[in-house]
């Protein structure tokens, strides 16, 4: 069995290999036929060796597979065929764009891209055609996972729906009550499921599991509470003989404040500049529309508390919200304008924000501010929520990329607190780029239907009461 799931694995990885081979033999070809003699000519007649060409294209090489890293382009089967497609397209984009420069920079003036254009297509359909080739080999290779699921009293439809969208990976096959004893549980694990779903158990339980588990070579998924994500997020010290595991009482240290700061004023003055005719052309477009005012100011919160005028375009109609009451945007919200909607899904109305950046009310990457109204109703049944506040708010961030507009307040909040907890310069690097893909995906922007906004109200509903009675 282990024989053969690593036999499945080597085919995945020649796959992979194959994909970025193929994307660097057009990149070579058209080095060796069209740029090096540009730069052959530059340099009159200097003439690079056969390293010097492997160098030359072993760079691309490095700089593709370091995107793909990044943005997922070579994580077959883990995200869906649209997202793998979606990372090569962003992947090829900054390859070449790097590549490009490169040249430039050998030959000392800027050479024609015409033909750089003309591979990034070849290599736009070669990935197409790669990503549908491993989607149906990964089918074939890997069927969907046959799993159990153990479960609290907690309702199990939401995650039996979350495992839904992804049938092409994961089958659960049977459902157990923690309830039911440990002697029928283990039992059960042992008849041939190829993983265990541990879903909203008592901790004692919990960790019983996953030992008897891990004891049998058994794949397990946890969905993580709270204290998991902080522990997560620890360092690793060895005091004395044995491991111990240090949280600490500041979220950032003041280096990597100063850090995140200066690329704060730097991407924000940069883009401020490259954006500015988009940023008119909104402007004018909503003033012509209704006449209305063209930013929609709106009280925030972000680091301690400390409160901020957030800066929009205003997408919604001006007496969008005249019972004073605050509310989400819901899916096909009859507040939101013609004009709002187009720039709601191409986020144009989130760049006014970037002067909020520059006067340090906000980050580029952080936990997105929210209402004061809305945050009190968070903290009512969930005090953890003020966690997120620890550090400055974004204009994107951990939750926007790896979680949806309509994500649960629970879950958000797990996922800004994995950011907190794992922070790096590194990271906001990271998710910067990655909010480039999330942009274009329109899940991203959805809003809320009917039973969030009751969740918003109460957001601990379910999930902060059975985690505070089992912990």
């Amino acid at each position: 069995m282990k024989r053969l799931e690593s036999l499945k694995r080597i085919i995945v990885l020649w796959l992979t290999c194959a994909g970025l081979f193929m994307q660097a033999a057009v990149y070579a070809y058209i080095w060796m036929a069209y740029y090096y003699p540009i730069i052959n000519n530059f340099n009159r007649g200097l003439k690079f060796e056969r390293n010097g060409h492997l160098l030359t294209i072993g760079l691309y090489m490095i700089l593709l597979l370091f995107f793909n890293n990044t943005y997922g382009g070579m994580k077959i089967g883990y995200l869906k065929p649209m997202d793998v497609f979606l990372s090569q397209l962003f992947s090829l984009f900054f390859a070449n764009a790097f590549t490009y420069a490169q040249i430039s920079l050998m030959n000392n003036w800027l050479v024609p891209a015409d033909c750089l254009m003309a591979a990034t297509l070849v290599q736009l359909v070669i990935a197409g055609a790669w990503t549908c080739l491993c989607n149906a080999v990964y089918k074939k290779v890997f069927p969907p996972k046959e799993m159990l699921l153990i479960h609290g009293e907690r309702e199990i439809d939401g995650i039996l729906q979350k495992f839904k969208t992804r049938r092409d990976k994961y089958k659960i096959v049977k459902c157990m009550d923690i309830s039911e004893g440990p002697a029928a549980l283990e039992k059960e694990i042992l008849k041939g499921y190829e993983a265990v779903v541990l879903w909203d158990i008592p901790t004692m339980e919990r960790n019983n599991i996953l030992k008897y588990c891990y004891s049998r070579f058994i794949r397990v998924y946890v969905m993580p509470k709270i204290p998991d994500v902080l522990i997560k997020g620890s360092d690793q010290i060895h005091l004395f003989d044995t491991p111990i595991f240090l949280t600490r009482e500041y979220a950032l240290s003041v280096g990597q404040r100063v850090a995140k700061r200066l690329i704060d004023i730097t991407c924000s003055l940069i883009l401020l500049v490259i954006i500015s005719p988009v940023m008119l052309v909104t402007a004018i477009v909503i003033k012509c529309y209704d006449k209305g005012p063209v930013l929609y100011k709106q009280i925030r919160c972000t680091r301690n508390g400390k409160k901020f005028q957030i800066m929009k375009f205003r997408s919604m109609k001006v007496d969008a919200e005249k019972d004073g009451v605050a509310r989400l945007a819901a899916k096909n919200d009859s507040r939101i304008t013609p004009v709002g909607r187009f720039i709601r899904m191409v986020r144009i109305d989130e760049l006014p924000q970037l002067f909020n950046i520059l006067r340090g009310d906000m980050s580029f990457i952080g936990p997105r501010p929210e209402r004061p109204e809305i945050i009190e109703q968070y903290v009512e049944e969930m005090p953890e929520f003020l966690f997120r506040m620890r550090v400055k708010a974004g204009l994107a961030g951990y939750a926007q990329v790896y979680g949806k507009y309509n994500t649960t307040p629970y879950d958000k909040l797990k996922l800004d607190l994995t950011y907190i907890e794992n922070y790096s310069v590194w990271l906001d690097l990271k998710l910067m780029l990655l909010t480039l893909k999330i942009l274009i995906r329109p899940e991203s922007t959805e809003g809320v239907d009917h039973t969030q906004v009751t969740a918003m109200r109460n957001p601990e509903s379910e999930d902060m009461r059975a985690e505070r009675t089992q912990v």
